[in-house]
């Protein structure tokens, strides 16, 4: 395959970043972008050099593969276009609203032989990549996600919106089925979860406690895996990863002496790392390290969670509250 066409259906936040990208790849050619902000899609084709679509449908005769960043409840309907007429696709996490429409889209790939990514962009964190060579056994493992307040993502819960990223590293790191999930989470500045904690137990004896806010005054993002003989320390926000190694020696407390190393990685570039993963895998017709069956695997624990918070909650004072 020689030079790639690509376009970019939906340009608000992030994927005006994904048509940067691939305006700046070699052997690619940006063809397009589309949304229905008139101003928007002018804006970003001014940018990148390509033309500008009101309608999708326009841009997708013109090129071999997209990534797709629309709001989740229109994924699977406009992923169907493209993987209809042939197009591989880069579709934004998570990958549908319902597992019915995941398996859908996943159908639809795989009849064509075609390239389908999920874009779980924390996969490509060089500090997730760093840590994974010093990964044994993870035992425990705990993640916080806390986000400052953004109108944007707002139109889904906070477990589809953040916690998902962590769901689909833990369960790519924890190589064993789910056994319990135990969840607590609350609305309190939009109608849906803001706030939320899950405790996901492995059949393997691996536990993960995962607490995701977007209603916080700081950012962190971190995680912390506890193994025999060792834990990881990971930022996902500063792109560091600290590993301590406990030796044989103990210290006069009697805790063993611990070997601490600590990599940082300030220059990398998780959003081109994505999408030249997925511009490689339509080039090479290779699979994505994140398909659209690791993007159904992360939906289909995010919704149990959704589901157990739901059921907890007492939604008439929740009600009272956001309709006065």
């Amino acid at each position: 395959m020689g030079t790639i066409k690509v376009g970019v259906i939906g340009v608000g936040y992030l994927g005006r970043f994904h048509a940067q990208k691939y305006a700046a790849l070699e052997g690619v050619e940006l063809v397009g972008v589309s949304d229905l902000d008139e101003e928007q899609i002018n804006r970003v084709a001014s940018e990148c050099s390509c033309k500008a679509y009101t309608n999708y449908k326009d841009l997708l005769p013109l090129v071999d593969a997209v990534s797709i960043a629309v709001p989740t409840s229109l994924h699977h309907a406009v992923a169907s276009d493209c993987l209809e007429l042939g197009i591989d696709v880069l579709l934004e996490k998570p990958i549908t609203v319902t597992l019915e429409e995941a398996d859908d889209l996943i159908a639809k790939a795989e009849k064509k032989s075609l390239i389908f990514q999920v874009g779980h962009l924390e996969r490509f964190n060089p500090a997730v990549q760093a840590m994974e060579p010093f990964l044994t056994h993870p035992l425990f493992i705990e993640s916080n996600r806390i986000s400052v307040f953004k109108n944007r993502g707002v139109d889904v819960d906070v477990v589809l919106d953040l916690m998902i990223h962590d769901i689909d590293i833990i369960l790519n790191i924890v190589k064993s089925p789910i056994k319990l999930i135990h969840t607590v989470g609350a609305p309190v500045a939009t109608p849906t979860t803001d706030i939320a904690n899950a405790r996901i137990i492995f059949e393997n004896g691996a536990t993960a406690n995962v607490t995701v806010s977007r209603i916080s005054r700081t950012n962190i993002r971190k995680m912390r895996i506890f193994q025999p003989g060792s834990y990881i320390n990971v930022d996902f926000a500063n792109k560091k990863v600290m590993t301590i190694q406990l030796k044989k020696e103990l210290m006069d407390s009697g805790m063993p002496k611990q070997d601490v190393k600590v990599n940082a990685f300030s220059d990398g570039d998780a959003l081109r790392s994505e999408i030249e993963h997925f511009v490689e895998n339509v080039r090479n017709r290779t699979k994505p390290s994140v398909s659209g069956h690791e993007g159904r695997r992360a939906l289909a624990v995010a919704l149990e969670v959704m589901s157990q918070i739901k059921e907890h909650q007492n939604l008439e004072v929740f009600k009272d509250y956001f309709n006065n």
